[in-house]
């Protein structure tokens, strides 16, 4: 449970910081671009509106000094923006007669130029602002339609205000660049300003982590930080399982202690009778020999626990050594293949019972060659035990593993130490199989187990 508590603070790819850093990059790459799309289109707009009205002003100012007599047209020779009287200045202006379209009167500024063509035509006393080509570049419109005099005298014209977008497009371009600069830095401001936030934020979190850790390894027994309120439950009942487990198993080894002093007095009182014949003292050694050798597996049995890691490659090297002291005769040869980083996350005695039963039987069955290997594979621990002899049949590999089954009623060299070894692996959660080696072409025990 602690374990995997631990691992979903680990596994980044669903992880509380993933999903947080995620969803805060999001809302910056996306939320601050449309907030500069909407700035630079709400600048653009509003410099648009603010040269209409400026054009609006100056149509009125023309309108102002134009004089109509007897559907003739008079303009005085000078205007009193200076930009009107010079040549190619920018700003022109235009009266055109609504019925016919020519053109009544242009400003000096349009010496040198085209006179422009699709003029709009706005209806007699609207107005209208647009886009227009005039002399390769784009250029502002702003139209309006006016009528001088009464009846049959009446001149309807239009006039037109011209001013080159060029300034207006350097004015939207420094803008934007200003803007979009700012957002930069803006942005990546947000960026740290989040991390930083994260990291704050997150920081119980990892002291949790860290203080599992602590207890996987047995530097403490109790989480003692002050978490914050969402996580003071999760750690309350932590501390209420760690508890609860450490007095469990207190009790348990108690419980043992007492069974084993109870059955010992008994034993060595029928031990110490004079008439027993030689099969019944070994009949009793053998009774002690299986009681603190079942003590042992029901200590063992349903770990719950979490232990410090044992480096598995010292204990194997240990085995084959005594292993081939003891079957020295027989001249195995017994490969050990364990990567030097790999442990076992379990109490050593227990990987050493394991590991000698089955080592055991593989040289009692082996003809010549014993192979052991244990690696990390896709996360997990395991450990494969072959040998060169006759193997077991398949129909006794199911049954070999069947709760219950005395396995030392198999042929010679397997079964022997099954049972044991069975219940231990169950006891630390992992599996045992039991298949033919390629290889040796004999038997082939695998083990797994969780990292």
């Amino acid at each position: 449970m602690i374990y995997k508590a631990k691992h979903f603070f680990l596994w980044q790819k669903n992880s509380l910081k993933t999903r947080l850093v995620i969803s805060a990059l999001l809302m910056i790459i996306i939320v601050l671009p449309i907030v500069g799309v909407t700035l630079n289109n709400a600048f653009g707009e509003q410099i648009r509106n603010s040269i209409k009205n400026e054009l609006s002003a100056y149509s009125y100012a023309i309108l102002a000094v134009a004089e109509v007599d007897n559907k003739q047209l008079y303009m005085p020779e000078q205007l009193l923006d200076n930009q009107l009287n010079v040549s190619q200045t920018g700003l022109y202006a235009l009266l055109v007669n609504s019925h016919n379209q020519h053109i009544l009167w242009r400003s000096k500024s349009m010496l040198g130029l085209k006179d422009p063509i699709d003029l709009p035509q706005p209806k007699l006393g609207e107005k209208k602002f647009g886009e227009i080509n005039l002399a390769g570049k784009a250029h502002l419109i702003y139209s309006f339609s006016v009528s001088y005099g009464d009846g049959q005298n009446a001149l309807p014209m239009t006039l037109y205000i011209i001013k080159d977008k060029t300034e207006l497009a350097h004015v939207i371009s420094d803008f934007k660049q200003q803007l979009w600069t700012w957002l930069i830095l803006l942005m990546v401001l947000l960026v740290l300003v989040q991390m930083a936030w994260l990291k704050w934020t997150l920081k119980p979190l990892r002291i949790l982590q860290q203080e599992l850790a602590d207890v996987e390894q047995g530097e403490r027994t109790q989480l003692q930080q002050d978490y914050p309120q969402e996580l003071q439950q999760v750690t309350n009942q932590l501390n209420l399982l760690l508890t609860t487990e450490q007095n469990q198993r207190q009790r348990y080894r108690n419980a043992l202690s007492d069974l084993a002093h109870s059955l010992k007095t008994p034993l060595a009182v029928i031990q110490s009778q004079q008439y027993l014949s030689t099969s019944s003292q070994e009949q009793l050694t053998l009774i002690n020999q299986m009681v603190e050798h079942q003590l042992k597996r029901a200590q063992s049995a349903g770990q719950a626990a979490w232990h410090l890691g044992i480096n598995i490659a010292p204990v194997v090297k240990k085995l084959v050594n005594t292993l081939k002291k003891i079957y020295q005769e027989k001249g195995l040869l017994i490969n050990s293949n364990v990567d030097e980083k790999v442990s076992f996350k379990g109490d050593e005695a227990d990987l050493m019972e394991i590991l000698g039963n089955l080592l055991d039987n593989a040289c009692k069955a082996a003809k010549s060659q014993v192979n052991l290997k244990a690696h990390i594979i896709n996360d997990k621990l395991e450990i494969s035990i072959s040998d060169d002899g006759k193997g077991i049949e398949l129909s006794k590999r199911k049954e070999i593993l069947q709760r219950g089954m005395r396995s030392d009623s198999y042929q010679q060299g397997h079964g022997i130490g099954l049972a044991i070894v069975r219940d231990l692996v169950e006891s630390y959660q992992g599996e045992l199989q039991i298949e033919q080696s390629k290889s040796l072409t004999g038997a082939l025990f695998i083990l797994t187990f969780s990292i």
